[in-house]
C-alpha cells in the first residue's frame, strides 16, 4: 500500500510552510487525499512534484443505457476499448467504473464514485470512449469542473455510431418526465401521453 504523508510532514521535507503546502493542495499543484479531517499526499504525487517520473492514474468510466446492451456484450467490449486506449498512451488504469443507464440520469451509482475519485484527487485522468457515455447534456461544465480538480476528461471517440435505439430510450424518457411535471403523473391526461409515445417507439411498429 503506497505511503501517505501528512501535510506537516511534507512542509518539513520541503523547508516550507503548512500554509503553503495547504495552497498547493488547493489550487491543485500538489494533489492530496482526504481522510477524515487530514489532507494526506500520497508517495507518488510527491515525487512527482519534485520533479521525479509518475504514472498517470486513469480511471475508466463506460456506460450502456440497458441491461439488454450488457448482455449483448456492449458495455465489455466498450471497457475492453478503453483499456486498450490505456495501455497504448502508458496510463495506469486506478479503477473501472460503469453504469446501466440513460445519459440523461443524473443519479448514477457510477458517476457518484467518479466524483467521489475526482474530488478526493485519487486519478489524473477520466477517459470515456464518447462524450455522451459520461453525460447527454453539460460535458464542457463537467469537463470544467473535473479540471478544476485537477483531472483531465479524455474522449477517445468523437463521434459514435449506432446508438439511435439509446437515442430514442432518452427521448421516450424525457417526453415521459416532462409530461409528469406538466399534468401529474396520475392525470388521465399523462397516461394518454405515456402510451402515445411508447406505442410510437415500440420495436412492434
Amino acid at each position: 500500500m503506497e505511503r501517505l504523508y501528512k501535510v506537516s510532514e511534507v512542509a518539513r521535507m520541503l523547508n516550507v510552510s503548512t500554509v503553503a503546502v495547504r495552497k498547493w493542495i488547493k489550487s491543485g499543484k500538489l494533489k492530496a487525499r482526504r481522510i477524515g479531517k487530514l489532507w494526506m499526499i500520497p508517495e507518488s504525487e510527491l515525487k512527482r512534484f519534485l520533479g521525479e517520473p509518475r504514472e498517470i492514474g486513469a480511471v475508466i468510466y463506460a456506460r450502456v443505457s440497458s441491461y439488454k446492451q450488457k448482455r449483448d456484450g456492449n458495455l465489455d467490449k466498450q471497457v475492453e476499448r478503453l483499456r486498450n486506449y490505456c495501455s497504448a498512451k502508458g496510463y495506469k488504469v486506478i479503477d473501472v467504473v460503469t453504469d446501466i443507464a440513460s445519459g440523461l440520469k443524473e443519479d448514477r451509482s457510477g458517476l457518484h464514485k467518479l466524483f467521489d475519485m475526482v474530488e478526493k484527487r485519487q486519478i489524473d485522468v477520466a477517459v470515456v470512449e464518447f462524450k455522451d457515455r459520461l453525460t447527454r447534456f453539460g460535458f464542457e461544465y463537467l469537463k470544467r469542473y473535473f479540471e478544476s480538480h485537477g483531472v483531465k476528461i479524455e474522449v477517445i471517440e468523437e463521434t459514435e455510431k449506432d446508438y439511435m435505439e439509446e437515442l430514442i430510450e432518452d427521448f421516450v424518457s424525457l417526453v415521459i418526465s416532462f409530461a409528469g411535471r406538466i399534468y401529474g403523473k396520475r392525470s388521465q391526461k399523462f397516461r394518454k401521453i405515456k402510451k402515445v409515445v411508447e406505442e410510437a417507439t415500440s420495436d412492434g411498429d
